[in-house]
């Protein structure tokens, strides 16, 4: 699986007295992303992490011994898991992020590519 954006993940251990969820999301990262990964449906995912949640439209990992929560969303067709939001268990119980991130608004919709009829100039004409 592709995994969107480690950044996030970054961030949120470098914070002040978050530095022990490092390896928690540093071991969940590199087997998220292991190339043997191939997550086609929740069932997938589910068998995997035997402890994460499907919350409307987002996958929720506990991290850490439950210390921690992950917020993705997986897109299974495209092999991409978007990490969403990472917060503390005490955070997570407040239920801001459902809504912070649209767990329960629809996907956005695929844009069409549309291709632009061209004319080709024939010399001579």
């Amino acid at each position: 699986m592709r995994i969107i954006s480690k950044a996030r993940l970054r961030a949120f251990w470098q914070a002040p007295a978050r530095e022990d969820a490092e390896g928690p999301l540093r071991a969940w990262h590199t087997h998220v992303s292991n190339r043997t990964v191939e997550w086609q449906t929740w069932s997938d995912v589910k068998a995997e992490f035997g402890s994460a949640s499907l919350v409307g439209n987002c996958v929720v990992f506990n991290i850490g011994g439950n210390k921690y929560r992950l917020v993705t969303r997986v897109l299974y067709p495209s092999q991409k898991v978007f990490i969403l939001k990472v917060m503390t268990h005490k955070e997570y119980d407040e239920n801001k992020w459902k809504d912070e991130c649209g767990c329960f608004e629809a996907p956005p919709k695929r844009k069409k590519a549309t291709r632009k009829a061209t004319k080709r100039k024939r010399k001579g004409r």
